[in-house]
């Protein structure tokens, strides 16, 4: 978003994305609707300490707090810094921590628009044959799975699959508006698609997770994932990390991922 327009533009803009009333925040922050209304028309400008119960109502994202903050004449409360930064250390160790601890299975950690900042060792074997132009940083986990010279074509049921991605990645853009994330969408929805299978289809009646189901060296594996992110950051770039965990979804990659520990060398040892 554009941190150069007025805090209250921005204000109700991210109020509308949420689908709130003026009435609706008003309540939420324990103040008048007049007050909200004032605040976005510019006839009157927040306070620190109420720019920060608006946001918190709000559930902005720390980036765009720091820009509503500037919009505001405020010094950014945030800091952003790089996880190679002497600060992030412990950061960026309780990254590799959760990576490295959870080999044998695949994991990987990744920005907000959905590039890659690290993996663990099981990775690797999944991503034989995806060509260099796609690997090469920064690397796109979307685009890499879904590109029909990445994974997809070894993605066993890509049309599912495909259509769990773009869920994720609609509402991911609708929380928030990030038009980085939309253009990445445009370009995913516009790769060839398995004719039986539309992008809005939801999963099938009683399917619990999507699983991802990929043909490999290691046999055909199947995997169910999940996301972490820290609870409670108070840097910008920490708060957009996002760590993918997969973990076996039935007894032949169970089976798979014990060959494959057997083969990996042991994990580095943190100079974070």
């Amino acid at each position: 978003m554009n941190d150069q327009r007025p805090v209250g533009e921005l204000l109700r803009d991210w109020r509308q994305r949420r689908r709130l009333t003026q009435l609706d925040l008003a309540d939420m922050a324990q103040i008048s609707t007049r007050h909200v209304s004032f605040i976005e028309t510019g006839r009157s400008l927040p306070s620190r300490a109420m720019l920060l119960r608006l946001v918190d109502r709000l559930d902005v994202p720390l980036r765009e707090r720091n820009q509503l903050m500037t919009a505001a004449g405020l010094a950014p409360m945030y800091a952003e810094r790089s996880l190679d930064d002497p600060a992030m250390r412990e950061a960026h160790a309780a990254v590799e921590l959760v990576l490295y601890g959870h080999e044998p299975h695949p994991a990987l950690a990744v920005d907000r628009h959905w590039n890659l900042i690290e993996h663990n060792r099981a990775l690797a074997p999944l991503l034989a044959g995806v060509p260099e132009f796609l690997l090469a940083r920064p690397s796109n986990v979307l685009r890499v799975g879904l590109h029909p010279e990445g994974l997809a074509p070894r993605i066993i049921n890509l049309g599912e699959w495909r259509a769990h991605l773009l869920h994720r990645l609609r509402h991911q853009i609708a929380a928030t508006g990030d038009a980085v994330l939309a253009s990445l969408y445009e370009e995913l929805a516009a790769y060839p698609a398995p004719d039986d299978y539309d992008d809005y289809d939801v999963p099938a009646s009683g399917l619990v997770v999507v699983p991802f189901r990929l043909r490999s060296e290691l046999g055909d594996l199947s995997f169910i994932s999940t996301t972490t992110v820290f609870g409670t950051p108070m840097d910008v770039t920490l708060s957009e990390i996002a760590i993918e965990s997969f973990f076996p979804a039935d007894a032949a990659t169970t089976q798979a991922m014990r060959v494959l520990s057997a083969s990996l060398e042991p994990a580095p040892s943190s100079s974070h």
